[in-house]
C-alpha cells in the first residue's frame, strides 16, 4: 500500500492497532519476509483489509528503514515516499550541531515530512517545531517524536504562510519530485525557489539537490555539500546570518566527520596545478568535487591535477586524507585495448576493478571484452593525463 489514510494511521497508534502491528512483525519474521504468506497470516488476526495492510506496510518499511535509521527504525513509522526522502540521521545530526553552534536555540522545520530532521534537532537540544501540508506525514512525525521520547510540536500548515521570525532558525527541504518524477527547474520545487531565496534572507538553512549549480547560490550564502561513506547525500544552503564560508565539503565516514572549505584552497584565484603522474593517486570524495575543492585536496597532499578538467590528484608523497581515496601507482599500462589486454593477462589478472574519469569508456563492457582469466586482482584507472588517454595500474592503500 503506497499511502495510509489518516484515519487508518490513527487506528494503528491505538492499543488494538499496536497489537496488530506486533502480530504483523511476528508474521513477517515467521514468513521470512514473504509478503503473500505474511499478509495471509495477518488477515486472520485483522480481517479489515486497510488496517491489516497498514500494519504489514509499517513492518516492511521498518525493515527497509534499518539501513538508514538503525535501531530507531523498529520504533518509528514511515510512508514509502517519505522514507526515501528522509535525511540520514548522521547528516541530520551534523546540521543540527551546526545550528546549536550558531546559538539558534529554536528551529522551525518547514515541510517536516515524517520528522527525521525534527528528531535530530530535538536530540541536539534544540526546541523544534514542524509543519507539513500532508496530514498523514504530520501524524507520522508526531508519532515518531513520541516513540523516541523526544519533545517537539507538529501541525498541518502551508510552509509558505508560516511566520518564521519567532524562531532562531528555519529549515526547509523543498520537494523536488512531482507526479512526473524529478523536477529540475528550481521554481517548480515545492515550495519554489523564490520562497527559498526569501527564506535565505533571514536565519535559515535549506536542503537542496547535490547537483545545484554554483551560479544559482545567492550572494553571501554558504553552499555545503555533504557525503556519507563516499556517497553525496545533499547540499545545504546556509543563509548569510549562519554562513561561515562560501563553499564547504563535509565528509562523514566510519571514523567521524571532516570539513574542507574554500579557505583551504590556495588555488582559488590562481591557475590550477597540473603535473605528470606521481607515485600516488588521489580520488577526491564526491562532496569535494561538487564543492569545487579538488585543488584544495591537491594542496593538502602536495600534488597537482592529472588534467585541468578531471578530478584526479597525483603526488609523489603518500598521504591519508578523509577527503579522497588513496592509491599507490604501480605502473602505467598501454591505453589501447588490445595491448592493454595483453599486459593484464601477462600479469595474471583475472578480477579487475575499472575506474574512469574523462574518457569514453563503459567499465562493464570493457571488462567483458578483456575476458581476463587470471588469479590476481587489480584496480585499473582510465583517465586523461594532460589531455592524453592513460591507463594506470594502482593499488588502494
Amino acid at each position: 500500500m503506497e499511502r495510509v489514510e489518516a484515519e487508518t494511521f490513527a487506528w494503528l497508534l491505538t492499543g488494538a492497532g499496536q497489537q496488530v502491528l506486533d502480530r504483523a512483525a511476528h508474521a513477517w519474521a515467521d514468513a521470512d519476509g514473504d509478503p503473500v504468506r505474511s499478509a495471509a497470516a495477518i488477515r486472520r488476526v485483522e480481517p479489515d483489509p486497510e488496517r491489516s495492510a497498514a500494519a504489514l506496510t509499517q513492518v516492511q518499511l521498518r525493515a527497509r528503514a534499518v539501513a538508514k535509521f538503525g535501531d530507531d527504525a523498529v520504533r518509528m513509522y514511515f510512508t514509502p515516499d517519505a522514507l526515501e526522502q528522509a535525511t540520514r540521521p548522521r547528516v541530520a545530526a551534523h546540521r543540527a550541531a551546526r545550528l546549536v553552534a550558531a546559538d539558534a536555540g529554536t528551529v522551525l522545520d518547514l515541510g517536516c515530512g515524517i520528522g527525521g530532521d525534527l528528531v535530530a534537532f530535538a536530540r541536539a537540544g534544540l526546541t523544534a517545531a514542524g509543519v507539513d501540508l500532508d496530514p498523514v506525514r504530520v501524524a507520522v512525525a508526531r508519532a515518531n517524536l513520541e516513540a523516541l521520547g523526544l519533545p517537539g510540536a507538529v501541525r498541518v500548515a502551508d510552509a509558505t504562510t508560516v511566520a518564521v521570525g519567532g524562531f532562531g532558525a528555519a529549515f526547509a527541504d523543498p520537494a523536488r519530485r512531482g507526479a512526473r518524477g524529478r523536477v529540475f527547474d528550481a521554481e517548480g520545487w515545492t515550495p519554489p525557489w523564490s520562497f527559498v531565496t526569501g527564506l535565505l534572507r533571514g536565519r535559515a538553512v535549506v536542503k537542496v539537490a547535490p547537483g545545484i549549480p554554483h551560479d544559482l547560490v545567492p550572494e553571501g550564502v554558504e553552499a555545503e555539500w555533504v557525503s556519507e561513506r563516499g556517497e553525496v547525500k545533499e547540499a545545504a544552503l546556509w543563509s548569510p546570518a549562519l554562513a561561515t564560508t562560501a563553499r564547504r565539503a563535509t565528509v562523514i565516514g566510519v571514523g567521524g566527520l571532516a570539513s574542507m572549505t574554500s579557505e583551504d584552497d590556495p588555488y582559488a584565484d590562481r591557475p590550477r596545478p597540473v603535473r605528470g603522474v606521481g607515485g600516488f593517486l588521489y580520488e577526491p570524495d564526491g562532496a569535494v568535487i561538487r564543492a569545487g575543492l579538488v585543488t584544495a585536496v591537491a594542496a593538502g597532499v602536495d600534488g597537482g591535477l592529472l588534467d585541468e578538467r578531471i578530478a584526479y590528484v597525483t603526488s609523489d608523497a603518500s598521504y591519508r586524507t578523509p577527503f579522497a581515496t588513496s592509491y599507490q601507482v604501480l605502473e602505467e599500462l598501454p591505453y589501447r585495448e588490445k595491448p592493454l589486454r595483453a599486459a593484464l593477462r601477462a600479469r595474471g589478472i583475472g578480477s579487475l576493478t575499472i575506474k574512469k574519469r574523462g574518457v569514453d569508456v563503459v567499465p562493464d563492457q570493457l571488462r567483458k571484452r578483456l575476458a581476463l582469466r587470471g588469479e590476481e586482482t587489480a584496480t585499473l584507472v582510465l583517465t586523461r593525463v594532460e589531455g592524453h588517454g592513460t591507463a594506470l595500474l594502482v593499488r588502494p592503500y
